[in-house]
């Protein structure tokens, strides 16, 4: 796990900037993210890939642009699942073409923007879907690459499962046939690759490599369909990172061999020979470089247990919450930023400031004995927060977001109180 936090006299820092130094700057709650450890999870995954395999952010994990701009500007392309997340990508100077659209339920008006203001690929999930591309295209009078995104036909492990099961996403792998026939009537859309996605949160080496080198020969066989070369594998995403603590890191370095072995096959194959490979990560490369930081309101004790309250809960922060899709609630690494852990820590219920029992971010966690002031912080948070969550439930304080980067932090979203204030400024150590 990415370590993110030094201590020093008992205080939490991220790149030597006091936490509680930020927390004073802008109110809590907020986002902080440390550029240095996204850039370090980018180039760790980057040096594990073969140089055959690009990179492509998937922007729904973390859409700020700024966060977006940092993997752009290490050569990354970006996937996105909206006419928005189209918007917030361009913003970041990504080339149009550097751009894959994937998402079962796309809609006329963004794929019509899109298309106008051009796209690397559309991955198309239905056949409704073709149909509607393919007016679109006929409309707007343009050729639009697509690939056909496959819903395999076994799991092959993973948290959040999406294939190997009736899902809402891509085709079942049994109409391929079906669905290149489809394609091969169209004459506005031009078929280019194939795109396959099992789920996410995979944490298993072995697994992410038998899902790729199905994506592989799922390849093959559209190009013994279409009698062309492919020109593009979407290996999909789900490089997972680890939340609790029975979890271990994904290995990158049997990762990395097995994927080497991977792609010297398929480019001696002639049907894929120039054939571009894509992964899609999100969560791997932003989620270690974040922490929500929310101040203590309150510690009491009912019925023998301790509730820690805060000014922050699962409005800000679902997935901690255990509410975005987690079948089985467990505690994100929670700690306290104004105490540095010891031998006689305390184990505390962490809740935040809402009025439903579902408003729970730890059920047991061991951290010193908080008090009312102490920054409370969720470590691997910079992926599926913020922009995941009912921020608006209950009317609370919207959480500002805070960049580090080599001793500055620099706001990057204004906090928004009920009474309509916003903050903005920039400071530095």
């Amino acid at each position: 796990m990415t370590t993110l936090l030094e201590w020093s006299g008992g205080k939490a820092k991220l790149q030597g900037v006091a936490v509680e130094q930020i927390a004073a700057a802008f109110g809590t709650p907020l986002y902080v993210y440390d550029e240095g450890a996204l850039l370090s999870q980018f180039r760790r995954l980057q040096r594990a890939l073969p140089k055959a395999v690009e990179i492509y952010y998937s922007v729904k994990a973390n859409p700020h642009p700024r966060i977006i701009s940092i993997f752009v500007h290490q050569g990354a392309g970006c996937e996105i699942a909206s006419g928005g997340e189209y918007d917030l990508a361009r913003r970041t100077g990504v080339p149009s073409e550097k751009i894959v659209f994937a998402g079962p339920g796309k809609g006329c008006e963004e794929l019509e923007y899109v298309v106008a203001h051009g796209i690397g690929e559309i991955h198309i999930e239905s056949f409704d879907e073709i149909k509607l591309l393919e007016q679109v295209a006929k409309r707007l009078r343009t050729r639009v690459n697509v690939a056909v995104r496959i819903n395999p036909s076994a799991a092959f492990g993973g948290g959040l499962l999406m294939g190997g099961q009736p899902t809402a996403f891509g085709f079942e792998e049994e109409a391929l046939d079906e669905v290149l026939r489809d394609l091969a009537s169209c004459a506005y859309l031009k078929l280019r690759g194939v795109h396959l996605y099992i789920g996410t949160q995979i944490l298993d080496a072995e697994a992410l490599l038998r899902h790729w080198r199905h994506a592989v020969e799922i390849a093959r066989k559209t190009a013994d369909f279409t009698g062309e070369p492919i020109s593009t594998v979407d290996l999909g995403g789900g490089l997972g990172i680890p939340y609790f603590a029975h979890e271990k890191e994904l290995d990158l370095e049997a990762l990395s061999c097995g994927a080497k072995i991977v792609m010297d096959e398929a480019r001696a194959d002639g049907r894929l020979m120039r054939a571009r490979f894509i992964v899609e990560p999100g969560r791997f490369l932003v989620g270690p470089g974040g922490l929500y930081v929310a101040c203590v309101r309150s510690v009491k004790s009912c019925r023998g247990t301790s509730f820690v309250v805060l000014d922050g809960g699962m409005n800000h922060h679902l997935a901690a919450s255990g509410n975005l899709g987690q079948v089985v609630r467990r505690d994100y690494p929670i700690v306290n930023l104004s105490r540095q852990k010891s031998d006689s820590d305390s184990t505390v219920v962490v809740v935040g400031p809402l009025c439903t029992p579902i408003d729970t971010l730890g059920r047991k966690v061991k951290m010193p004995f908080p008090k009312p002031g102490d920054l409370i912080g969720i470590l691997q948070s910079g992926a599926y927060g913020m922009t995941a969550s009912p921020l608006h439930f209950l009317s609370h304080p919207t959480p500002a977001e805070v960049l580090v980067n080599q001793g500055e932090y620099e706001l990057i979203t204004p906090r928004q109180t009920c009474f309509g204030q916003n903050q903005s400024g920039r400071a530095s150590t």
